[in-house]
């Protein structure tokens, strides 16, 4: 019994630790003051001023596409990259091509930007190209290609290839098995990948601020500021609303993988 009420009191601290800041940052987006850590009465007029703030939300909006775009490529890059690494076997340099894939997994972020910085100046000198949405978007789908390959990879490691032989059987071409076979089994896969592969460019600072021009600010490059300037109680209630969204996508998840066991027969 007492090491039972120890394993529960660790977990509770462990817990408490974790989420009780998140839910002091969403009481205290609630708070009058402007001070941050001063208490003065409930309020709402910081979520007003964050809807009115140009610059936040044309930060948001940025990110959001960039995030989207980017997790599109890499779903489809990296899709393709884990696909060829399950099914192919061996290959001529296999290993250079499984090393270029894994290299984001295990590159430190400011190797990565800096790296990116440095080709996008030197395409820069030859074509002229600037520095932007655009190139946010090849240096986040370059990050999180990697994520999407491994995620792709153990999917069709573990799948059942007798599906797709039966197709072949019945004589189905390589191209219809694999739109018509492979991709929905691989569905849960690609949408994992995609919605990680979202994730990982939506957070990222570190990577954009080195790919990025003065005219793409994102999320993230606002948030970093703002509070090196001095913390605004706006920022809690960006946090908050952050916090909803992503509360509100997973019970929705949730719910849906609910419904879809509740009807699997298996």
């Amino acid at each position: 019994m007492k090491r039972s009420f120890g394993l529960l009191a660790a977990l509770g601290a462990g817990y408490a630790f974790l989420y009780l800041p998140i839910l002091l940052l969403i009481v205290f987006s609630f708070n009058e003051s402007r001070l941050v850590t001063v208490w003065a009465g409930f309020s709402t007029r910081w979520y007003g001023e964050l809807l009115r703030n140009e610059r936040v939300l044309d930060a948001a909006w940025l990110s959001l596409a960039a995030a989207a775009t980017s997790a599109t490529i890499a779903t489809v890059v990296g899709g393709l990259g884990g696909f060829v690494l399950a099914r192919y076997g061996r290959f001529s340099f296999r290993w250079l091509f499984a090393a270029l894939i894994a290299v984001p997994l295990i590159m430190p972020e400011v190797v990565t930007g800096l790296s990116l910085l440095l080709t996008f100046v030197s395409i820069d000198r030859v074509v002229g190209l600037e520095r932007g949405f655009g190139t946010l978007v090849v240096a986040h789908a370059t990050l999180s290609l990697a994520f999407v390959a491994a995620i792709v990879q153990a999917r069709l490691s573990g799948l059942d290839r007798s599906i797709e032989e039966a197709a072949y059987d019945l004589g189905a071409r390589p191209v219809t098995v694999f739109w018509a076979v492979t991709v929905p089994m691989l569905a849960p896969a690609l949408v994992a990948g995609w919605l990680l592969a979202f994730t990982l460019s939506l957070d990222d600072l570190v990577v954009a601020s080195f790919v990025t021009g003065p005219g793409a600010t994102t999320l993230p490059m606002v948030i970093f500021s703002s509070v090196r300037l001095g913390l605004s109680p706006q920022v809690n209630a960006l946090a908050t609303m952050l916090v909803v969204v992503v509360a509100c996508l997973a019970v929705l998840a949730t719910r849906v993988n609910r419904q879809r066991s509740a009807f699997d027969p298996s």
